[in-house]
This record gives structure tokens, sequence and C-alpha cells, in this order.
């Protein structure tokens, strides 16, 4: 036996084969990582939906267990839907606000849309003296002009209407001038001009040419308008709070709130009513309006 042989030694064991674990489906991990990328946007999608959700339940329940630990109707009182519409003029209230936002929406862009194109587009003098003045006027709060102005409208005997909520909007709003100047900003000033070329003036050139490209910007501004005075509850209150024929569906609501505080089945049946019609229109509008909010502000 050679001196090869006796230091050589002996293999070592083979290792034990390593536990047969079964990988999740790939179906399973992806589900796993995107869950964990998107917890955060999860947890908030969960924190914004749950009060919706909540409010639903509520609408089906009976007054007996409303604010209960029970939080799934037994059983789903469906008539809670139609009680709403026997115990108050619902509809009414409805045509209200229809009529206040709709007027309002339509007056507003009459007069802001002409006044911020001639803030973007026509240099003149006392141009930056104006916009500054509109700066000032978003950032006054209603309160402070609240009487002299109920004082102006209560000599035209107006109050106990909607009309002191509509007409000023004739004169523009200053948001909506502010949102407006900014989208038009965004477009070449060379179309305008070669419009002026042609034989343009300057009420063709913002019919014919501004007009048809600032389409998204002036859809988000109607828009923010619309929710705007659908949702109002100061301006009704102070100007419509002694005629109910003329209550909107925002001031309504919260006066039903008042009387029937005890029924919170019926309080969130109307809620979910009042909610639905501008849920519906941001829906259908609502490409419209983020490609308007996105080119919006561009330029300054």
């Amino acid at each position: 036996m050679t001196s090869a042989t006796l230091t050589e030694r002996p293999a070592p064991p083979p290792a034990p084969p390593a536990p047969n674990r079964r990988k999740p489906p790939l179906r399973g991990r992806r589900l796993l990582g995107w869950i964990a990328e998107h917890t955060v946007l999860v947890a908030l999608a969960v924190l914004f939906i749950a009060p919706v959700v909540f409010v639903v339940l509520t609408s089906l329940m009976s007054s007996d267990q409303t604010l209960t630990a029970s939080l799934w109707p037994k059983p789903f009182v469906w008539s809670n839907y139609l009680t709403v519409f026997q115990t108050v003029p619902l509809l009414q209230w409805f045509g209200n606000s229809a009529m206040y936002a709709v007027l309002a929406t339509a007056f507003m862009l009459l007069s802001s849309v002409p006044a911020a194109y001639a803030l973007a587009k026509i240099k003149f003098r006392g141009s930056n003296v104006l916009f500054t003045a509109i700066i000032i006027a978003m950032l006054l709060p209603p309160q402070v002009t609240a009487i002299p102005i109920y004082v102006m409208w209560s000599q035209l005997n107006l109050t106990g209407t909607l009309w002191p909520l509509i007409l000023p909007n004739l004169l523009g709003d200053a948001f909506s001038i502010f949102l407006l100047r900014q989208f038009f900003l965004t477009i070449p000033s060379e179309y305008a001009d070669a419009a002026r070329i042609d034989g343009c003036g300057e009420f063709g050139v913002l019919w014919r040419v501004m007009i048809p490209m600032a389409k998204p910007g002036i859809a988000a501004t109607a828009i923010f308008m619309f929710f705007n005075s659908w949702n109002d509850y100061y301006g009704p209150l102070l100007y419509t709070s002694e005629n109910s024929d003329n209550w909107p569906v925002a001031y309504g609501l919260a006066s039903f709130r008042g009387v029937h505080g005890t029924d919170w089945g019926l309080t969130m049946t109307m809620t979910i009513l009042v909610t639905v019609p501008v849920v519906l229109i941001f829906f259908f509008a609502q490409r419209v309006f983020v490609e308007g909010i996105t080119l919006t502000g561009v330029k300054g």
C-alpha cells in the first residue's frame, strides 16, 4: 500500500435532500406582491370607502336598528327610499338645486370665459392690476360682504329666492376666471395671431379658435361651479331659509336632519339620494375633468 493510498480520506456522506417545499402558485405570488406594493393605497381606499358603505347600510335599516352594535340591516328596509319622498318635497328641492346649479354654471361661463381670454391673450394697460384684484377677490371670505350684499338684494325684493345666488355669476367668478386664464395661457398665441391675420376679430378668435381648444379647461371649470352650487349651504341659508319652496337639496338635507335627527335611517337615505347625481356627473365627466385640471396651471 502506497503513501498516497494511506493519506486518502473517504468521501463525505451525501447531504440530505432538501425538504420539498411547494412554491405558491404564480397567480398567488403576483397577488401577494401587488398587495405588498399597494398596501398604503389599499388602506386609504378602505378608509375612504368604509364611511360610504356605512351610510348605505344605515339607509337600509329601521329606526330601531340604527346606531346599534349591528352593522348589517336585519331586515333590509327598502321602503326608506319611498318614505323620504313622502315625508319631504324632495323632488321640488332637486328641481331648485338643478335650476341653481345649471343657471349659475351657464352664467359663469358666459361672463368668465371672455374675461379670462382677455387677461390671458390681450395686452392692455391695467391687466395686471385686474388680475391682482381677482386674486384678492378669491382670498376674500364671503362673510365679509354678506351683510351689504344682503341689504342690496332685500331692497330689490329678491330675498327668499335663489336669484341672489344665481345673478352675480353674470359678473364673473373670481376662481373660474383664474382657472380659465391659466388654461388659456397654455394655448400658443400663434393660433390667435393666425386667426387675426385671416380677418377674425377678438370675438371670432375666442369663439372659433380658443373655446374649441380650451374645452377640457372649460369643462373642468363648469364642473367645479356645478358642484359648488349643488353643495352650497351658506348661500341658501342666508337667502331662502324663510321660504321652504325655494330650498335646494343641501339646505333641505340640513333641515331634514334637524327635524328627523333621531331617524338616522331616513337621514342616511336622503344623504344617498342627494349624493347620487353628483357622483354620476363626476363618473361620466371624470376624463375631461382630470385632463382639464392636469393642463391648467402649466404657465403662470
